[in-house]
């Protein structure tokens, strides 16, 4: 009796790996072993730098804020630290597009931590 191999969904798989590595160079998107090691890692990659973009984030945050602190005359760690004892409920994100977007209104937090 012949071996009986589900051709259909082997070839929908290969077919989806395929199209996933639409677009990448050389024998990675058409070149069925290498392709799926490109996908694989690939996947890895995009799951480990979902959670890395939320620090890069973070950091970029904390350097625009510090460099507009600094242009009133005030490290990062003092503007946080006065922020915080102020009570005034406003996170990195929306400080670091103030001081990069609005910067009388970032001057207005500053004057109000003075």
């Amino acid at each position: 009796m012949p071996r009986s191999v589900n051709a259909v969904a082997s070839k929908a798989r290969r077919k989806k790996v395929m199209k996933q590595t639409k677009g990448q160079w050389g024998r990675r998107k058409n070149v069925w072993t290498v392709a799926k090691n490109a996908q694989e890692k690939g996947l890895q990659y995009a799951y480990r730098d979902r959670r890395t973009k939320k620090r890069n984030f973070r950091a970029l945050w904390i350097q625009r804020i510090n460099a507009a602190a600094r242009e009133h005359g005030m490290s990062y760690s003092e503007f946080m630290g006065k922020v915080h004892k102020k009570n005034i409920d406003i996170n990195r994100k929306v400080l670091a597009d103030l001081a990069m977007n609005q910067p009388k209104a970032f001057k207005a937090i500053v004057d109000a931590l003075k």
